[in-house]
C-alpha cells in the first residue's frame, strides 16, 4: 500500500499545482495501516468521520504518527459523541448547529482545550446533507464566534455527488465569497476552507480551497 499511496499522492500534487493546499487523508474506510501508510509518504493530517472506530484505530498507531499527526473529525456530529471527538481530535469540520457549537463550547472548557472548529456550509442546499443553509451562517456566527473554548477557523462543504463543472465552479466561489464576507462583516480572520474530494479536487483549489479531503483517489 506505501507505494500506492505514494504514487498517488504525487498525481494529486501534480494535479494541482501551482496550489498547495494541506492534503487530508480521508482514512474512515481503511485500517490504520492506510494511516501508517499515508504517513510514511509525507502526510500528517488524516479525517474519520465514525467516533469508535476512529478513536480505537488512532489507539493501535505508533506513538510517533500519533504525536506527529492531526486528527480531523470530518462527519455528522451527534450531540451524544461530542465529548468524545473534543477529547480526540484537532479539528471538527462539521459544525452545522449553534447548539452542536454551544456543546463543543462546554466539552473543551471542561478539559482546558480550545477546540478549533469549521462551520459546515450546505452551500447547494441539498435537503439530504448536513450544514448551515448559506443565509443562516451570517445569523449565527457572531454568537459561535464569541463562545469560548473555541476557534471558528473556516468553512467547509460537500458539493453533490455527479456535479458538473460549471456547478462546481458556482458554489466552490460562493464558498469563496462566503469567508470573505464573514471576515469583513465580523473583523476576524477565517483562514481554512475545507473543500474539494477525490472528485472535485482538481476543481476546488482554484477557489482558494486550503484542505483538501481526499480518500479514494489516495488510497486505491
Amino acid at each position: 500500500m506505501q507505494n500506492t499511496v505514494r504514487e498517488n499522492l504525487l498525481q494529486i500534487q501534480e494535479d494541482i499545482v501551482p496550489y498547495k493546499p494541506n492534503i487530508i487523508a480521508v482514512t474512515k474506510y481503511f485500517d490504520e495501516n492506510a494511516i501508517i501508510a499515508a504517513y510514511d509518504a509525507g502526510l500528517r493530517d488524516f479525517a474519520e468521520s465514525r467516533v469508535i472506530e476512529a478513536i480505537e484505530k488512532i489507539n493501535k498507531l505508533p506513538d510517533e504518527i500519533r504525536v506527529n499527526s492531526k486528527f480531523h473529525f470530518i462527519g455528522h456530529l451527534q450531540t451524544n459523541k461530542v465529548k468524545k471527538v473534543v477529547s480526540n481530535f484537532d479539528l471538527i469540520h462539521s459544525v452545522d448547529s449553534l447548539k452542536l457549537a454551544e456543546l463543543i463550547s462546554k466539552e473543551a472548557q471542561g478539559i482546558g482545550k480550545v477546540q478549533n472548529i469549521l462551520l459546515q456550509i450546505n452551500v447547494a442546499n441539498e435537503e439530504q446533507k448536513f450544514g448551515f443553509p448559506a443565509e443562516k451562517v451570517f445569523e449565527v456566527f457572531p454568537y459561535i464566534q464569541k463562545l469560548p473554548g473555541i476557534s471558528v477557523l473556516g468553512l467547509m462543504n460537500m458539493t453533490p455527488l455527479g456535479a458538473e463543472d460549471e456547478e462546481l465552479d458556482r458554489l466552490f466561489s460562493k464558498m469563496f465569497n462566503m469567508k470573505t464576507e464573514l471576515e469583513s462583516e465580523f473583523n476576524c480572520k477565517l483562514p481554512e476552507l475545507s473543500m474539494g474530494m477525490s472528485q472535485d479536487y482538481k476543481e476546488a483549489v482554484k477557489y482558494g480551497a486550503t484542505m483538501l479531503r481526499i480518500g479514494r483517489k489516495l488510497f486505491k
